[in-house]
C-alpha cells in the first residue's frame, strides 16, 4: 500500500491540478486545495466532495492559509493566471498572482519545513526556440508578460532550493490538454475552442495555415509526471515534461473533424513547440503513453463539459487578440 501523506494542491480546483487530486486520493493521501477560483472551477471536485478539504483563499496574498501547510509532506504549486492577453492588459494581476503568490508559497514551505515542492512551470519561457525538440538548456526568450512571470517565479522556486535547501522540482509543461481543460478565458487554450465550436457545429479558427506543430501533453501523463517527481530523489532540477512528439494543428482539426475558417498568424508564437524530455526519462523514469488520437477520443467521449463554453468566431477572436498583436507585432 502506498504510504498517506499530507499534501497541499495550489490551484486544485483547476484543470491539471483537479486530475492531480484524484490521482493523490487514489494513493490514499491526506489532501487539501487551496484555491481563489479566478480559473479554477468547483465544480471539477464535485465527485471528491467530502474526500479533500478545499479552501477558499488568494495565495497572492501573505495570510492565515500559510498556516495550513504545517506538518504537510508535500506541496504541489499549480496555482497561476494563464491567457496571453490578459497578461498584457493587466501585467499587475498577473505578477501579484504568479510572483508574489509563488513567493508566499514558498515562504510557507520554508516555514514549516514542508519536505517537497513540485512547481508547475511553462514551456512558454522559451518564446521561439532555435532547436527542436527543446532542451532545458535552450535560451530563455519571454514573449509576453504571462510567460516571463512563470519563469521569474521558477526562478525564486530554484533559489528558495539553493539558499534555504528547500526540495524541490521545476516541471515546464508543454501544450497540456484533456478533460476540464479551461473553457473560458480571453481566447484561451486551443482544445476548449474547438470543442466549443465543435458542440454548436461552428467552423474551427485555425491560425495562419495549420502547419504549426504543438507538443500536446495528455493531462494523465503530466499526472504521472508531478507524482513521479515528487516520489524520486531528485532536487534543484528542471525538467521538461511533453508528450515526446509534435503534431499539427491540421492533424487534430482531421481527428476532431468539422469545417475549417482561417485566422491570422499571431506574432509571438513559435511555429513549433516539441519537448526534449531525455532528462525526464533519465531522472524519473517517466515516459508519455497517450498518444494524441487516444487523448482527443478521450475528449470527444466527454464533449458535454465544453457545453457551456463560450463559441468564439472570426470576428469575437479579433477583438479579443487585439491587444496581442498591438503589442507583439
Amino acid at each position: 500500500m502506498d504510504e498517506s501523506r499530507r499534501v497541499i494542491i495550489t490551484g486544485g480546483a483547476g484543470f491539471i491540478g483537479s486530475h492531480l487530486v484524484d490521482a493523490l486520493l487514489i494513493k490514499k493521501n491526506d489532501v487539501t486545495v487551496l484555491d481563489n477560483f479566478s480559473t479554477g472551477r468547483p465544480h471539477n471536485l464535485d465527485h471528491v466532495y467530502g474526500k479533500i478539504e478545499l479552501v477558499e483563499c488568494d495565495i497572492s496574498q501573505a495570510g492565515k492559509w500559510q498556516n495550513l501547510l504545517k506538518n504537510v509532506d508535500w506541496v504541489f504549486h499549480l496555482a497561476a493566471l494563464a491567457d496571453i492577453v490578459p497578461s498584457i492588459e493587466k501585467p499587475d494581476d498577473y505578477y501579484q498572482s504568479n510572483v508574489n503568490g509563488t513567493f508566499n508559497v514558498l515562504e510557507a514551505c520554508r516555514k514549516h519545513n514542508v519536505k517537497k515542492i513540485i512547481y508547475s512551470a511553462s514551456s512558454s519561457c522559451y518564446g521561439i526556440p532555435d532547436e527542436y525538440p527543446t532542451k532545458e538548456t535552450a535560451e530563455i526568450r519571454p514573449e509576453y508578460p504571462y510567460a516571463l512571470t512563470k519563469f521569474l517565479a521558477e526562478k525564486l522556486v530554484m533559489h528558495w532550493c539553493k539558499i534555504y535547501h528547500l526540495p524541490a522540482v521545476s516541471l515546464r509543461f508543454f501544450n497540456v490538454y484533456g478533460p476540464r481543460s479551461r473553457t473560458s478565458g480571453t481566447y484561451g487554450a486551443v482544445f476548449g475552442v474547438f470543442l466549443a465550436q465543435k458542440l454548436a457545429g461552428k467552423p474551427f479558427t485555425v491560425v495562419g495555415d495549420g502547419t504549426q506543430k504543438r507538443d500536446f501533453t495528455f493531462v494523465s501523463d503530466v499526472v504521472d509526471a508531478i507524482i513521479a517527481a515528487v516520489e524520486s530523489d531528485v532536487c534543484r532540477e528542471i525538467i521538461n515534461i511533453g508528450s515526446d512528439n509534435t503534431y499539427s494543428v491540421n492533424s487534430l482539426i482531421e481527428l476532431l473533424g468539422g469545417d475549417v475558417v482561417h485566422i491570422p498568424k499571431r506574432p509571438g508564437e513559435p511555429d513549433c513547440t516539441w519537448a526534449d524530455i531525455t532528462k525526464a526519462k533519465k531522472l524519473l523514469n517517466w515516459k508519455p503513453k497517450v498518444s494524441l488520437e487516444e487523448g482527443v477520443g478521450v475528449l470527444l467521449d466527454n464533449i458535454d463539459y465544453w457545453r457551456a463554453a463560450p463559441v468564439w468566431d472570426k470576428n469575437s477572436i479579433a477583438i479579443a487578440t487585439e491587444k496581442w498583436f498591438e503589442y507583439l507585432s
